[in-house]
């Protein structure tokens, strides 16, 4: 849905993987995208979800972020050392270290999939805001803003005299002797 929907709907231009697989344009997708797609979806769901992801990025000029990046990497990371840990249990022999790698897996399939819903969930945020679906915004989020560091620029003074590190403004009175002294009852008022 998510694919078709990154191709404005158009199933004539669909290609398997998205063009970004060595077998794209080699599977007959102009005779029954649909099929084809379907079946990329089952059989390779992995590449599925991430040629929907190129497909988006390239279209928006999006970057993935370092987060995105570290999320992946883990996913990886976690895939590799259960299929190490499968692979030495199945050479030694040992229970624990099947058990082992079993845990392992099951782990790595929960990330993965966790991994795949978020990103496709980004899709959908993606392909939202390209079509508007969020309808007009009252309000925007405002930009990101950093604390003032010390190798900054003070801001300048809005109305007041600056007042030295340390040092009180100097005192001035009050009232300020541009105004008169009150009067009590004040002038016009009459009891």
């Amino acid at each position: 849905m998510l694919r078709k929907r990154a191709l404005y709907d158009d199933m004539s231009r669909y290609t398997c993987c998205a063009g970004y697989m060595p077998c794209s344009g080699r599977c007959g997708e102009n005779k029954c995208p649909e099929f084809c797609l379907c079946t990329e979806v089952f059989l390779c769901f992995g590449n599925s979800v991430a040629s929907t992801r190129f497909l988006l990025q390239d279209e928006f000029n999006i970057q993935t972020t370092k987060c995105d990046n570290c999320i992946i990497g883990f996913m990886f990371c976690l895939q590799q050392i259960a299929c190490i840990f499968s692979i030495v249990a199945m050479i030694v022999g040992s229970d624990e270290i099947q058990e082992a790698s079993q845990i392992l897996s099951c782990l790595a399939d929960m990330v993965y999939c966790t991994v795949c819903a978020c990103m496709q969930t980004q899709h959908k945020v993606e392909m939202d805001k390209r079509d508007g679906k969020f309808g007009p915004q009252p309000m925007a989020i405002p930009p990101v803003q950093q604390m003032s560091r010390i190798d900054q620029p003070i801001p300048p003074a809005a109305g007041y005299p600056p007042a030295a590190y340390g040092q009180p403004y100097p005192a001035q009175g009050y009232p300020p002797a541009a105004y008169p002294p009150p009067q009590y009852p004040p002038s016009g008022y009459s009891r």
